[in-house]
């Protein structure tokens, strides 16, 4: 089954200003989270099309001492709860608290799930069944697309303006896209055109009943 990665920060919710240094980062505090917009109709119509929808993400503000995973966890169920009220329920929810420079020493250490690493895509890959060169990687930074890749999806790269800091302009995504409701459109129109082309080559294949191999009940019937 293929499926849809999510990186969470400016794909799903928006960026905050840092506490320490004011840049966008990912909030840290529960009451400050609040979802991008169109965010949830990008959800809808990914969802609608059967694809399972998994976020991926990056977390590393304990390792730095900026928060606690008590903290972390409460913005991430803050972020679930917002967009389970808006009717949609995400497949599973994947975070890595590690930073190769961080000052807690139990999240400190380059670990195989941090993005760019594809880690936590090829782990829910193996719960989920997932077709990782059917699915696809949707973020906003270059560490998500090197990820995706990575993996063995397509890619769109979300270039929300809060998270420019989070790109080079040095990786090539599959697609670009300036919100997620915008990445769905990619998404479901490239897969709908990868659909037609292969009905279209099963039709060339067989254009007529004459030139389609023998079925079980046509051989039975000459039986």
């Amino acid at each position: 089954m293929p499926a849809v990665f999510l990186d969470r920060d400016g794909v799903l919710n928006e960026l905050v200003p840092d506490p320490v240094d004011g840049r966008p980062e990912s909030p840290v505090r529960a009451d400050d989270v609040e979802l991008a917009a169109q965010a949830v109709d990008g959800l809808r119509a990914l969802q609608s099309a059967g694809l399972l929808l998994i976020v991926v993400s990056n977390q590393p503000a304990a390792a730095k001492g900026k928060a606690t995973l008590e903290e972390l966890n409460a913005v991430h169920e803050r972020v679930r709860l917002l967009v389970a009220q808006a009717g949609v329920e995400l497949d599973d929810w994947r975070y890595c608290h590690h930073h190769p420079d961080g000052i807690v020493p139990e999240l400190t250490g380059d670990c195989p799930c941090r993005k760019p690493r594809p880690g936590m895509l090829i782990d829910a890959a193996r719960e989920h069944s997932i077709e990782l060169p059917g699915s696809w990687m949707v973020g906003d930074s270059d560490a998500d697309i090197v990820a995706g890749k990575a993996a063995g999806c397509r890619t769109v790269l979300v270039e929300h303006p809060a998270s420019g800091h989070r790109r080079s302009g040095s990786v090539r995504p599959d697609h670009r896209a300036q919100n997620l409701c915008a990445a769905a459109r990619v998404v479901l129109d490239e897969g709908r055109a990868r659909s037609t082309i292969a009905t279209s080559h099963h039709i060339s294949r067989y254009p007529s009943s004459h030139d389609r191999p023998d079925s079980d009940e046509d051989l039975r019937r000459r039986r």
